[in-house]
């Protein structure tokens, strides 16, 4: 269940770092929404290996550090493409 848990957080989470994050982004909502989902999977295993427990469902402390690994990785995307 937690691998599918984030990567259902992840489509909505790539969504989400879109709209705080907006620009124009190379590969366009698609790119945006696999990097929403690979942002959030790594958000989850960062965040369980840090020891804030592992992803028990859907709940509000999981979707924010699945938005914040979609930011993360959304950032680190401009960032590699700018060059």
């Amino acid at each position: 269940m937690g691998i599918i848990a984030w990567i259902v957080f992840g489509l909505i989470a790539g969504a989400l770092a879109k709209l705080i994050m907006p620009g124009d982004d190379p590969g366009g909502i698609i790119v945006t929404i696999v990097i929403g989902i690979l942002g959030a999977l790594v958000g989850g295993f960062i965040a369980t290996a840090l020891g804030f427990g592992a992803v028990s469902g859907f709940n509000i402390g999981s979707f924010i550090v699945a938005i914040l690994g979609a930011i993360l990785l959304l950032w680190l995307y401009r960032v590699v493409k700018s060059r």
